[in-house]
């Protein structure tokens, strides 16, 4: 055993090609990477993804890190850590004959072993690989998901808080519609019931950062285009939709509870009944449920439609719904045919500026921190951004519930009053899809 009081964090490769910047998110501490890991993460170098492209990030940023000195001896970083390349020899390991020494992810856990026999009191391995966490637990060593982009997903989704007010205040925010109250008590756009002690009243309001004051929601009693909101987290959804200084709106939540059709309707209403917009533009990451059915034919509208079907199915319904003025656009279609309404494989976003578009981007929790940053900063002047989607459905096996773009999104969004979310809990699509939902 030798003495070193600096912890040590051994990164994987499912760290470093979800986010190439992991090395320096330990200060004053030892990272190391094993060479095992570098071999791997030059396998996904020429890919045309994400993945690929941190791959690249990856080599280039160590390859930078090396001409300051000995990768093996280790060399010191701008956060007061230091860096170094872990090289293992076959004949120092004491593993069980059982464990496949080709499979990478044992590689990393034969050198993770080797350093916290040295190191035991001060040895972490960090991955997100759940089966190598609990393989290298079960070796008695200390191991952690790469939490520091993830945030706490009880803080974002706890629902609406109360605040309970004495009559004066009360009548003051019916009279003046505003209740002054304390910076530190809410953040930005965030919903509060506002409760009259001793009687059976609440006001839904919104806290308002540049006033510092909470104000009674605006609602929609004759509906957005033909949709009138079935429930609270509805009204809070159109009341965030409808507010031209929010420029980033999340819907999170279960399916069927509308985050798609509000986004969709109040688009329709602020394009063509407010001209707020000049088109909408709709986009939705492209992974499979369940096995792929491979390349598709045709042109990119062609090959989009499949994934944009459930755009449609919601766009058809608008079209149809009585209580809509769909005569005014001549159904969905025409829309398209147009140019009103774009798809927008995200694939080729990169680059754009997207000026004076109500811009639609679904299913936004299989995307990554990254992939949703590069997206958010393509809106441009006059753009609205709505991102849906639910944290805890996700396809992308590079992300779950904490690391992915939606959530994180939320929560370095949430100080700021040009964003706003609301998490809706309630299904509305039908009694068996809200049944299913909540028991299957």
């Amino acid at each position: 055993m030798k003495s070193d009081k600096n912890a040590r964090f051994i990164l994987d490769a499912s760290i470093l090609l979800y986010d190439p910047e992991c090395i320096y998110s330990y200060p004053d501490s030892h990272v190391i990477i094993p060479i095992s890991v570098i071999e791997e993460i030059d396998h996904f170098k020429k890919d045309f993804t994400e993945t690929g492209r941190n791959a690249r990030i990856v080599a280039q940023m160590l390859d930078k890190i090396r001409n300051e000195g000995s990768l093996t001896d280790g060399i010191a970083l701008s956060n007061g850590s230091s860096l170094s390349v872990f090289v293992m020899e076959e004949k120092q390991l004491n593993l069980p004959a059982f464990i496949d020494l080709k499979k990478s992810s044992n590689r990393v856990l034969a050198a993770t072993t080797l350093i916290h026999k040295d190191y035991p009191d001060n040895t972490f391995l960090v991955t997100n690989d759940i089966n190598l966490r609990v393989r290298v637990s079960a070796l008695g060593i200390k191991v952690k998901a790469y939490e520091e982009m993830a945030p706490n997903l009880d803080k974002i989704y706890e629902g609406l808080p109360s605040r309970t007010i004495d009559k004066k205040e009360f009548e003051q925010l019916l009279r003046s519609g505003r209740l002054s109250v304390s910076k530190e008590d809410y953040y930005a756009n965030q919903y509060v019931w506002a409760d009259f002690e001793n009687e059976n009243q609440k006001l839904i309001c919104r806290y308002h950062s540049n006033e510092q004051a909470l104000m009674p929601i605006r609602t929609f009693s004759e509906g957005i285009w033909g949709i009138v909101a079935k429930n609270t987290e509805q009204e809070i959804a159109l009341d965030l939709l409808m507010d031209p200084e929010v420029h980033v709106v999340i819907l999170a939540g279960k399916a069927g509870t509308g985050k798609t059709l509000i986004a969709l309707a109040v688009a329709l209403e602020l394009m063509l009944s407010a001209n707020r917009y000049q088109k909408i533009l709709v986009s939705r990451p492209i992974f499979p449920m369940g096995r792929d059915m491979g390349y598709l034919p045709g042109d990119i509208e062609q090959k989009m439609e499949p994934w944009m079907q459930p755009i449609f199915d919601n766009l058809e319904f608008l079209a149809t719904n009585k209580q809509s003025p769909g005569n005014k656009s001549g159904g969905y279609q025409r829309l398209l045919d147009m140019g009103m309404i774009e798809l927008e494989p995200l694939t080729y976003i990169r680059g754009r500026s997207i000026p004076h578009r109500y811009m639609i981007v679904d299913e936004a929790q299989n995307l990554t921190p990254h992939e949703l940053k590069t997206i958010v900063t393509r809106a441009g002047i006059g753009t609205k951004l709505v991102l849906t989607g639910d944290p805890y459905q996700i396809d992308n096996p590079y992300v779950d519930a904490g690391s992915n773009g939606l959530s994180h999104v939320i929560e370095k969004f949430q100080s700021y009053n040009l964003a706003g979310h609301v998490y809706l809990l309630h299904g509305v699509r039908s009694k068996l899809a809200e049944l299913a939902s909540n028991i299957l």
